[in-house]
């Protein structure tokens, strides 16, 4: 912003000497004042779109298997919680919930628009895809629709195989809540990664600090992810670094 009053004040100096400095770098604090509020209501319709769009197709998940379960109505609720959502915001939320539950809900089209707002931000399709899958894991059942559902919803939004792996193994890794390095334990490590269990030690370092860096909380913010998600980007770091630190004690162990 400060670049545009400068670049305006100068051409205002080049066109009427000091006079045109003066009216050259008013003009530009305007218009950058104007581009700052258009780009701060354009963050808040996307952030505001991002998360109707997360409990609505939520809700459609939910219902996959024919009913909600109390399991998954709690963690419904205890997202909203975790997100800080009250009055006016929490009512909204549980409307977009409902709304994924009608039978006219047009998830292909949802997931379009997810699509849509998530474009060239694979991180933010990650965290769309992780709390969806951790609302349909709630009964500790994920059901041969509700499996199909989730793999439609991750092509819907452009995701891979590969990360939806990658996501599961993080909701296993949360789940064990443990630096344990059991077989299994050890197998999700490397998928959360997204590296091989032959890997080198330099190369799941180079991987554990580049996802640390792109799943970084205000960088997250930075591309739209609304505030009151802060605590699942945390959880996803958390995740991370545990998920390195398992690696690291069973290769040390090995030596």
């Amino acid at each position: 912003m400060l670049l545009l009053i400068i670049f305006f004040a100068l051409v205002g100096y080049a066109i009427g000497g000091a006079t045109g400095l003066f009216i050259g770098g008013v003009l530009g604090w305007w218009l950058a004042r104007r581009l700052a509020k258009r780009l701060r209501e354009a963050r808040m319709r996307l952030q505001e779109g991002f998360l109707e769009s997360i409990f609505s197709v939520m809700g459609c998940l939910c219902q996959a298997d024919g009913k909600v379960t109390e399991g998954e109505l709690s963690v419904a609720e205890k997202l909203f919680d975790q997100m800080h959502l009250q009055g006016a915001q929490r009512a909204k939320a549980r409307a977009a919930f409902e709304r994924g539950r009608a039978d006219n809900f047009d998830l292909d089209a949802e997931l379009a628009n997810v699509g849509r707002l998530t474009r060239h931000q694979p991180v933010m399709r990650q965290v769309f895809l992780q709390v969806q899958l951790s609302a349909i894991a709630a009964d500790g059942v994920l059901h041969p629709e509700e499996h199909e559902m989730i793999v439609r919803v991750a092509r819907g939004i452009g995701c891979s195989e590969a990360e939806v792996q990658q996501i599961e193994a993080m909701l296993h890794g949360a789940a064990a809540n443990s630096q344990g390095a059991s077989e299994e334990a050890l197998k999700d490590a490397y998928r959360v990664l997204g590296v091989g269990e032959e890997a080198s030690d330099a190369e799941i370092k180079k991987a554990y600090r580049r996802l640390m860096s792109q799943n970084h909380p205000d960088k997250l913010a930075g591309k739209g992810l609304p505030e009151s998600m802060r605590e699942v980007a945390q959880a996803r770091t958390s995740e991370i670094g545990n998920a390195y630190e398992r690696i690291r004690k069973a290769r040390d162990n090995q030596a």
